[in-house]
């Protein structure tokens, strides 16, 4: 179903994550015009699946998203989590099919965007084209960032790092940044981080017992963000990176 331009980008909280800032009324009036509201994704249920062919960007409204790649041998690493906000399919356009699977980790509703029209926009609207050039250079960083946090950093810093960039991500939500809900199990974080569910327990364990997290079942408090930072030994440059 296509959305009415009152209900659709312009009245949207999150529009300010997935659109370009500024963005005139009259081009946003035209991105309203082919933006898509798909039905609630079922927890569980997945938005599309690796090798599917690729026709549509997704934003996320609301809930959250694990990607999923599976190797040759049927093991499956976590790539990601997709929060509220967030655009997905964007890997896919150089081969037109998704190199990854998308799968709701509670109830999410998304934003679907035709691709064919989103090529037509950005031709003709450069604010809208220099903004998704920002977010696939954005999506490059990321998967760069990825890599040395799996290979150059201790099971203590992957952890805390993870923590600190989904606190960054919520602060640019408008949330609060040291408070705040784990979409994920633990199974999901230590497949992502490439540790074992033991290990990841442990560390919230160590982290509790340190005073610098409260932990109970999913509702996470940071009580010294300065101290996890410091554990993590790394800077987080962008609030609205992915995990």
């Amino acid at each position: 179903m296509t959305l009415r331009p009152t209900q659709a980008c312009q009245h949207c909280t999150l529009r300010q994550l997935c659109l370009p800032v500024g963005l005139p009324q009259d081009e946003l009036w035209q991105l309203d015009q082919i933006v898509q509201q798909r039905r609630p994704i079922a927890k569980g249920a997945a938005l599309f699946t690796m090798g599917a062919p690729f026709d549509s960007l997704f934003a996320v409204r609301t809930g959250a998203l694990k990607t999923v790649l599976i190797s040759d041998d049927g093991t499956e690493q976590i790539t990601g989590f997709a929060l509220a906000g967030d655009l997905l399919g964007l890997d896919a356009i150089h081969s037109s099919t998704h190199p990854v699977s998308a799968i709701a980790l509670e109830s999410t509703s998304v934003c679907a965007v035709p691709y064919s029209h989103v090529d037509d926009l950005a031709g003709r609207l450069p604010t809208f084209r220099q903004h998704m050039m920002s977010v696939m250079s954005q999506e490059l960083a990321q998967d760069e960032n990825l890599h040395v946090l799996l290979g150059q950093r201790t099971a203590e810093q992957r952890l805390a790092t993870f923590l600190i960039t989904l606190s960054e991500r919520h602060r640019a939500r408008g949330l609060a940044a040291n408070r705040f809900c784990l979409p994920m199990s633990r199974a999901d974080i230590a497949n992502h981080l490439g540790l074992t569910q033991e290990t990841i327990s442990r560390l919230f364990t160590q982290l509790r017992k340190q005073g610098v997290i409260s932990l109970h079942t999913r509702d996470l408090q940071i009580l010294a963000p300065d101290q996890l930072r410091n554990t993590a030994g790394v800077t987080i440059t962008s609030a609205a990176s992915s995990a």
